[in-house]
């Protein structure tokens, strides 16, 4: 309530119409030729000159109520509220008949958060000009505002009594009944009045409280009046279909959802809502015993609002969702192009073609959207995950020697950049490099857990500086107990570091949370285990390592027989 005053408070004190100044005030004739100019100069944003005219009237007649009022618009322009009170004061004391300097004097009450001034205001107000309906639902705003909910009753039983009953009534007793928690006799008058009178609103709202009660039947006749009266009332469509969705009457379901998304009553963001709802939040079996139809509502939605950007999104999404990247990819990228200064529609492409691993793609699209938003680093970024997986390594460098010479500033970008460096100049078999840059990385954020644990992990298998291996990757399994990898890297280190005792407890912690799918760390513990002459269990542990390892142990097979042999298995 308080912006909505503050809306109508400003709009009116700034409207220069003729008709409405002669409404507002009389002015006396010998200064009527002034006050006209003062107004002249209040238009042109003259304020100086339009409170010189002003003033040099109200000093010859300081009883000149719409100089006074015109000074208060002059103030009210300035911001300086206190003036333009004061000026308001005296123009409604001295015409206490104008029914504007008053109401205006009550909008500005109510900027000021003076709400029990406001509220009096009002009150006062209404007796004298009962006539004017707006005051009353103006206040009933005002009562509820301050929690005076009964009072806000009362006052819209008068607004009945002078002027009738109408929609607007019956929904603002709606919503405070409800505020009062009084849930059945909120609805019970809405009965009321959909019994003398009929509106697709109060039909509809009728027709969700009996869905939520799950009187699905009931609730279908309320939609189904509310549609006879408006066709395309999409409020009503939409409730129809989810009530024949939930009941599971799918056929009618599709026909009126076709309905709802060719309504022009309905938004297309609306659609794109409703439409991300079911592809998100409902079973997937319903998604996959449906697709046929499911691809004839989101293609029709497309085809009536082939440029919006919410609905291009949702149908990026459901295909992707649905296993059909190439028609996915179709929507992101005409998404992109039909708004290529839409830094979400850009981003939507970027990341479908990451997640759709089209890495070339990426690596193109990625750099075209920085040139588009060159204060976005991220999309440097995502190009340099496509570099990445084509082994473009020169390329990752490159960039993130660019994100650190634009965005100095920007720790998280610079951090990302710094820890990349670390791991593509491992990749590149240049561990000095990879070391400084881990370092550089660390100084911006001494617990970053990645960091931290593939440097530990690199140390580890360089078998150098283990007391700082171990030091590190400490930080990461009291950050993550319960990441494996980083078990992984601290259970390792203590095996290096002669401890396979200490180290057995932490890779069984690992085996519980994803240990197992990774060969690395099955080798890690099968040596371990075996470091402590339980070969049964590490020959198992062994034995699974194979079975997953597709090429990143390139010895294990052969270690495995070694060992073997050393034990007479």
């Amino acid at each position: 309530m308080k912006e909505k005053l503050y809306l109508l408070v400003i709009s009116i004190f700034f409207i220069a119409s003729a008709a409405l100044r002669a409404q507002e005030f009389r002015p006396q004739s010998a200064h009527e030729n002034q006050i006209v100019s003062a107004v002249a100069k209040f238009n042109e944003n003259d304020m100086e000159g339009a409170r010189a005219i002003l003033a040099s009237i109200l000093a010859e007649d300081a009883s000149n109520d719409a100089a006074w009022y015109y000074l208060a618009r002059t103030a009210l322009s300035e911001g300086d509220l206190a003036q333009a009170e004061e000026c308001l004061r005296k123009a409604s004391d001295l015409d206490p008949e104008n029914f504007w300097y008053r109401y205006r004097l009550a909008g500005l009450y109510s900027v000021t958060q003076r709400q029990e001034l406001t509220v009096d205001m009002y009150e006062d107000l209404l007796e004298d000009f009962p006539k004017k309906s707006g005051l009353y639902l103006e206040l009933v705003e005002l009562y509820a505002a301050q929690g005076q909910y009964e009072k806000a009753l009362e006052t819209i039983k008068e607004v009945e009594t002078v002027f009738g009953m109408t929609e607007a009534i019956a929904v603002y007793r709606f919503n405070l009944l409800r505020a009062m928690n009084r849930q059945e006799e909120a609805y019970g008058t809405l009965e009321e009045y959909n019994r003398k009178y009929s509106s697709p609103y109060i039909l509809a709202t009728l027709a969700d409280y009996e869905m939520s009660m799950y009187n699905d039947s009931t609730a279908l006749v309320y939609y189904d009046e509310a549609l006879d009266l408006a066709p395309d009332y999409s409020p009503a469509l939409l409730g129809k279909a989810e009530t024949l969705r939930m009941t599971r009457k799918y056929d009618e379901y599709f026909t009126v959802l076709d309905k709802y998304v060719t309504s022009s009553d309905s938004p297309a963001s609306a659609k794109s809502e409703y439409l991300m709802a079911v592809v998100q939040r409902t079973d997937p079996k319903f998604i996959r015993n449906f697709m046929p139809q499911l691809d004839s509502i989101v293609d029709r939605t497309v085809r009536i609002h082939p440029q919006d950007s919410t609905v291009l999104r949702t149908a990026g999404i459901y295909y992707y969702s649905t296993d059909r990247k190439d028609v996915a990819g179709t929507h992101f990228r005409a998404n992109a192009e039909a708004w290529p200064q839409s830094l979400s529609a850009s981003a939507g492409l970027v990341e479908f073609l990451m997640y759709a691993e089209q890495w070339e793609t990426l690596s193109e699209e990625g750099r075209k959207a920085y040139e588009r938003f060159p204060q976005e680093t991220a999309f440097l970024e995502m190009a340099s995950v496509g570099d990445y997986n084509l082994k473009e390594y020169q390329k990752v460098l490159d960039i993130c020697n660019k994100v650190l010479e634009v965005a100095p500033n920007d720790s998280s970008s610079t951090l990302r950049a710094w820890s990349t460096k670390g791991d593509i100049y491992h990749q590149l078999g240049d561990n000095k490099k990879a070391y400084k840059a881990y370092d550089k990385a660390l100084k911006i954020n001494p617990d970053y857990v990645y960091v931290l644990n593939n440097y530990a992990y690199y140390l580890s298998v360089e078998g150098k500086k283990l007391g700082k291996a171990y030091a590190m990757s400490k930080k990461t399994i009291e950050a993550e107990p319960d990441n494996a990898t980083y078990l992984d890297t601290f259970a390792w280190i203590l095996y290096l570091q002669g401890k396979p005792l200490e180290a057995k407890p932490f890779f069984k912690h690992a085996m519980l949370y994803g240990g197992k799918d990774s060969p690395v760390i099955l080798d890690h513990y099968a040596e371990v285990l075996y470091a402590l002459k339980e070969y049964d269990m590490a020959f198992i542990y062994w034995n699974m390592a194979s079975q997953k390892n597709n090429g990143d142990i390139p010895d294990l097979d052969a270690r495995i027989e070694a060992r073997k042999k050393a034990v007479n298995r």
